[in-house]
């Protein structure tokens, strides 16, 4: 395993190269407030297995934040599009590096949200995509929250780190798993078990900051049709995916965001959807304490995507 990087036209690109030539290509779009750099013995586990890794660190995000950027800032408009048209560079850019191989995309969290997008928009040509911490509904109250975050850029710019935002969604995480018996330990437990992967995460200067209201605005407005039919309806039916989550996670409320976008997907047509659920796991499976069970439930599932 070889771990490098370099500069697509927009976004810094981490890069894990198996020994020998690779079989296929995988491609990671990470969450929100983290960075690409954080996937390594994932990428280790697959370049085990012959699969080339790619992670680029999306606008504002890791080493993407150049000299005058703004950190957890996508674009001044249409910033869900132009973080979307930038990973489909990556894509092509690696794909000419790896000219016939097979591509499979992993996207967890934010990235799961903004691959829902990418599968309606650029689909075609993929072997499978693998959907992490996912869901079918960014929540009842996703239209009032863009409204007031809306309001936020107004009033401080669009570049503003939001508190409000922050307030509303990483603040409350904790509050299912902060009890008399076993009161959190920080506000990130909602991420993890396992307590080192914890302090890893606050620890990483890149990990943990507050995004734009922009960034905030561009995520909830792209939630407004993450299971409209006619847009799912653009996917490749035959194409495979799979919906991963923890049961405790808070952002795909457990099973009930995949299941609910599962179930959208299979109407619209799609003929190859699966649904794994990892009791008492959190947000970030691959760094949970059942992360070893989840990688290798990935490596099974991927081998077959190549394999058809």
């Amino acid at each position: 395993m070889s771990a490098a990087g370099f500069q697509s036209p927009s976004l810094f690109v981490h890069q894990w190269l198996p020994a020998a030539a690779p079989r296929a290509v995988v491609l990671i779009v990470h969450g929100m407030a983290e960075h690409g750099a954080r996937y390594p013995r994932f990428a280790a586990a697959l370049n085990a297995q012959g699969y080339a890794v790619y992670a680029p660190d999306l606008p504002g995000h890791g080493r993407s934040v150049g000299v005058g950027d703004t950190r957890g800032f996508f674009a001044e408009r249409d910033g869900w599009a132009y973080t979307l048209a930038a990973i489909d560079g990556v894509r092509r850019q690696i794909a000419q590096q790896h000219a016939g191989l097979p591509l499979l995309l992993f996207g967890h969290s934010m990235g799961s949200f903004l691959g829902q997008h990418y599968l309606v928009e650029h689909g075609a040509g993929l072997a499978g995509a693998v959907l992490s911490a996912t869901s079918g509904s960014l929540g009842p109250t996703r239209g009032l929250g863009a409204l007031l975050l809306r309001g936020e850029g107004l009033l401080f710019g669009k570049r503003h780190p939001s508190a409000l935002a922050e307030a509303l969604s990483f603040k409350t995480f904790n509050k299912r798993f902060d009890t008399k018996a076993a009161p959190v330990r920080t506000a990130f437990d909602w991420l993890s078990r396992d307590p080192l992967e914890v302090d890893r995460y606050i620890g990483d200067p890149l990990c943990g900051f507050r995004c734009s209201a922009q960034l905030w605005v561009d995520l909830l407005d792209a939630g407004a049709t993450l299971c409209d039919a006619q847009r799912l309806a653009r996917i490749p039916p035959d194409l495979p995916l799979l919906l991963i989550a923890g049961g405790d996670d808070p952002v795909s409320q457990g099973a009930t965001g995949p299941n609910l976008l599962a179930a959208a997907y299979r109407k619209a047509g799609l003929r190859d959807v699966d649904v794994k659920i990892y009791p008492q796991g959190r947000h970030e499976l691959l760094n949970d304490v059942c992360r070893d069970e989840v990688t290798a439930d990935l490596l099974t599932w991927f081998a077959r995507c190549v394999a058809n």
